[in-house]
């Protein structure tokens, strides 16, 4: 059913002035100083107003698998959905609305976008459903993401909902030190994975986008376990505090490099990616600090390894690092990755490598377009590809430069 149809029966077109605004209202009004536990029922609540029942509000695991039912008053519990082969996953991977005709009226799922990132999924039935109807959802729907965000720094429930496996100390502290996994503007967007998601040590990535400027690193420091996390936390507070002082990428290296030795001596280190990609201008600079090469996708295929001078990982001292730089065009998406996702070695002895990679990020750019969809799809189909096997982290991130219109 397309946005433009209309179904019998949901009334949108036959209530008062006023009424959209007294409904969307509630939810800001009331919403921020509720405890996190009585959002989902105030949404389900004010929804409840459009004539909407079985309510539900998913959440991605951290798996990126599921879309987990969150608990509360007047919210339909349910079964967990899987993302792939569901409608409340496609709903989710493709950002969009999805209407689903029942024999009792429409289930309609709206996807929760928050600052780009994709937080999960709205489910309703209505009896009927106009075009004030579907307005009216999608903007309950981007409240609730906003106030989902704003209140997942100061309670444990959403963590809870989201973790369908038991979770290592170490990957509690790498989960708790990353920003959002992707985010989406009209010049720039990124998307990020990291294996095993519930057992994930010393991999990370960090972003911000400050005007103009996309700023990302990527780590991956020695070792397993909370050593490789103590680590990979250290270097990412080092990058942060650098970038804050708006420095170059060179002096960027250097305090990392620093703090690393510092803290942990002269036997430990920690490879490194760090970007800067002017918005505007299309214009990327780097510096690679014992990384693999990162890919450039051009066309939905991989058109060259972005080789370049390296230096040494960070903790050894390196000198001072020479920048690579690359003009990108429209639509030019960059892959970083760790060597966790060439490096294994699959059921018959040979190792994944960089030649597979390849190949797979060409087919998937060729059938699941969006940045997000794709990071997704590349990171689990790698697994299958490896025959299920992570002995190491594996982590991606894209970045598209869209141009600067």
């Amino acid at each position: 059913m397309t946005g433009g149809e209309r179904q019998g029966g949901g009334g949108g077109t036959d209530r008062p002035e006023g009424f959209g605004e007294e409904l969307l209202g509630a939810l800001p009004d009331r919403g921020h100083e509720l405890p996190a536990h009585l959002l989902g029922p105030l949404v389900a609540r004010q929804v409840g107003g459009l004539g909407g029942r079985e309510i539900s509000i998913y959440l991605q695991d951290y798996g990126q698998v599921w879309l987990v039912p969150l608990p509360g008053e007047g919210l339909a519990a349910g079964e967990p959905q899987r993302i792939d082969g569901s409608d409340a996953g496609r709903a989710f991977q493709e950002a969009r609305r999805v209407e689903v005709p029942q024999a009792d009226g429409v289930r309609v799922y709206l996807p929760l976008l928050g600052g780009g990132d994709q937080m999960g999924v709205m489910a309703v039935t209505l009896s009927g459903v106009h075009d004030a109807d579907r307005r009216l959802l999608r903007r309950i729907a981007a409240l609730l993401a906003d106030m989902l965000v704003a209140k997942h720094g100061y309670t444990d429930l959403f963590f809870r909902v989201r973790r369908r496996e038991p979770m290592s100390v170490a990957a509690e502290i790498q989960w708790s030190l990353l920003p959002p996994l992707a985010m989406s503007t009209p010049r720039v967007a990124l998307a990020g994975t990291l294996e095993p998601a519930y057992d994930v040590a010393g991999d990370s990535f960090d972003y911000a986008l400050n005007g103009d400027v996309l700023h990302v690193a990527m780590v991956d420091a020695m070792g397993h376990g909370l050593d490789a996390a103590t680590m990979a936390t250290v270097a990412v507070g080092a990058y942060r505090h650098a970038r804050r002082t708006d420095v170059g990428l060179s002096e960027i290296y250097a305090f990392m490099d620093r703090a690393i030795a510092e803290q942990f001596g002269p036997d430990h280190f920690v490879t490194a990616q760090m970007m800067r990609l002017d918005t505007m201008t299309g214009r990327v600079q780097w510096v690679n600090a014992g990384h693999p090469a990162p890919l450039l996708i051009r066309g939905h295929r991989v058109v060259r390894r972005l080789r370049g001078p390296t230096t040494l990982p960070v903790g050894f001292g390196g000198h001072e690092p020479r920048i690579n730089e690359l003009t990108l065009e429209p639509g030019d998406r960059i892959m970083c990755f760790t060597d966790g996702l060439i490096e294994e070695h699959g059921a018959d002895g040979e190792e994944f490598g960089e030649e597979q990679l390849i190949g797979w990020v060409d087919r998937i750019e060729r059938t699941a377009h969006e940045i997000r969809a794709v990071a997704r799809s590349l990171s689990h189909t790698l697994e299958r590809a490896r025959g299920g096997i992570t002995t190491d982290d594996a982590t991606l991130l894209l970045i598209e430069w869209r141009g600067a219109d």
